[in-house]
């Protein structure tokens, strides 16, 4: 999905999956792909100030700690650099909220949590002065993911 001159590091804390994207590279001829790493995406081995941006998608809902996630993202852009999110936000209210609340209670068995609330990164955007929200935006289908574009100062 990306140009093929932007040049690219993968991390994930599962091996099975970079075994996958690895297969993925291969099979695509994906020249750009520097490297495909095992890391936690909150304690990240790159040094400050390393990407241009920072795109992770489907992260925040599946790790521990989001903000200490969100911390470690923005310590290894560069200022001007972007973080790119895309997440589930759960609903405020209504049915999507009832059934994502419903759905809260196997969120271990998920691997996500589906109630994930916007003030989770927006509380964390308003506490952090070195960033600022770019853009927020609901996704198709049916805006059940949002785009967050986060911008470091």
């Amino acid at each position: 999905m990306f140009d093929r001159r932007t040049r690219l590091t993968g991390v994930d804390l599962s091996e099975p999956m970079l075994r996958r994207a690895q297969r993925r590279v291969s099979a695509k001829a994906l020249g750009n792909v520097e490297g495909l790493l095992v890391m936690d995406a909150a304690r990240l081995a790159f040094p400050d100030a390393h990407f241009d941006a920072v795109v992770a998608p489907y992260v925040l809902t599946v790790v521990p700690e989001p903000h200490a996630s969100l911390d470690e993202l923005t310590r290894v852009v560069k200022s001007g650099g972007e973080i790119i999110l895309v997440n589930h936000i759960g609903s405020a209210q209504g049915p999507i909220a009832w059934i994502e609340s419903a759905l809260a209670k196997c969120s271990a068995e998920l691997g996500w949590r589906p109630e994930f609330a916007w003030s989770v990164l927006g509380d964390w955007i308003d506490s952090t002065p070195s960033v600022r929200l770019v853009e927020r935006r609901k996704l198709p289908p049916l805006g059940l993911f949002t785009l967050a574009r986060i911008e470091k100062l």
